[in-house]
């Protein structure tokens, strides 16, 4: 029997997506598990980050965690705002910014994100709020994170739609299709940590969350997985990383409690 976690499949997630990032880094960051993630690695071991959000706000430093990007805790925080167009010319497709935080509704082995459709494109089953700013995230920044929780019907054999692209069909197809950057360096899951095969680019497990078998990885995935040589066990959340996460969680509850 496995015993007992201390912190919950979300927080680990969240703590790991945290420790990839680096204090030099210029992160475009998304809302959600993105952004406690990117406020966690501020807070902790990378006071020198520069966190930007897709409203214009550079070098933000929210108290609470933003419930969208026109929030005005952003703005309020921020070093300045610049315009939505100056952002996405400037600053993203200027390669001013190193990394850049995706999520997605479905993702396949190669990292390509789906946010528009599932099913037939024409007569979906669900229609889904679509790419936004991702498309251009996912070429531009230096290298992409993404954060996903895991299961069979996110983690598909085959997209029905990409929306973001990850590596394409594999190898070089990424740079064949113009991209010149890293694209998704990272897949950071409730379950684990994947990292792409340097030759094939299939997403390929690194390091397993503590508690979670192989097994269990198989059955939340749609495609048979492949493992590094080596497979690491993901270092559990210290103390101080859950104490700042669960702190900044519980004043932005009690911030939007109060609202």
């Amino acid at each position: 029997m496995t015993p007992k976690s201390d912190h919950t499949p979300s927080e680990m997630m969240t703590i790991a997506a945290a420790r990839a990032l680096r204090p030099t880094d210029v992160c475009f960051v998304g809302i959600g598990a993105p952004s406690a993630a990117c406020n966690l690695a501020r807070m902790t071991h990378a006071p020198g980050i520069t966190l930007i959000y897709e409203s214009g706000t550079l070098e933000t430093k929210p108290s609470v965690l933003p419930l969208s990007i026109g929030d005005g805790e952003l703005c309020d925080t921020a070093l300045t705002t610049v315009s939505v167009p100056e952002m996405f010319r400037y600053w993203l497709q200027g390669g001013r910014i190193t990394v850049g935080f995706l999520g997605g509704a479905q993702i396949d082995r190669f990292a390509n994100l789906n946010t528009t459709v599932v099913g037939d494109y024409h007569k979906p089953k669900v229609r889904l709020p679509g790419g936004g700013g991702a498309p251009e995230i996912a070429v531009h920044v230096g290298e992409v994170f993404i954060t996903m929780a895991q299961s069979p019907r996110a983690f598909v054999d085959k997209l029905p739609f990409i929306t973001s692209l990850g590596h394409g069909t594999g190898g070089d197809d990424r740079i064949r299709k113009g991209a010149r950057t890293k694209g998704p360096t990272k897949l950071i899951t409730d379950m684990c940590v994947m990292e792409p095969d340097p030759e094939t680019k299939e997403m390929t497990v690194a390091t397993i969350h503590p508690g979670v078998t192989r097994e269990a990885l198989q059955a939340a995935t749609g495609w048979p997985l492949k493992y590094a040589a080596i497979v690491g066990q993901t270092p559990p959340p210290t103390a101080e990383e859950l104490s700042v996460l669960r702190d900044i969680q519980a004043r932005t509850k009690r911030a939007h409690e109060a609202a």
